[in-house]
């Protein structure tokens, strides 16, 4: 796709938001979520220079990532096991 096209209708979305307002709750849901993803997926990068230390490694993807950021301390510790003990190196 050309270039200008995308930025176009990015910036046409943008626009379109900001005179309704947003109002809408599937987009405030949406964006919560989204939110909760890239908070996960910075905890991961935490977790993954911490961990280094002892040679310890969960990619940063976008399963792990929403694990992580919807389910919260659970999710980093199911991860931790899974890496730990289901996969092991």
């Amino acid at each position: 796709m050309d270039h200008l096209l995308i930025i176009g209708g990015i910036a046409g979305g943008i626009i379109l938001l900001l005179l309704i307002g947003g109002p809408f709750k599937p987009f405030r849901a949406a964006g919560k979520t989204l939110m909760k993803i890239v908070v996960g997926a910075l905890g991961l990068f935490l977790l993954n220079t911490v961990g280094a230390q002892w040679n310890f490694h969960i990619p940063i993807n976008v399963i792990t990532a929403s694990i992580c950021g919807l389910l919260g301390l659970p999710g980093f510790g199911a991860l931790a096991v899974i890496q730990l003990y289901i996969l092991p190196h």
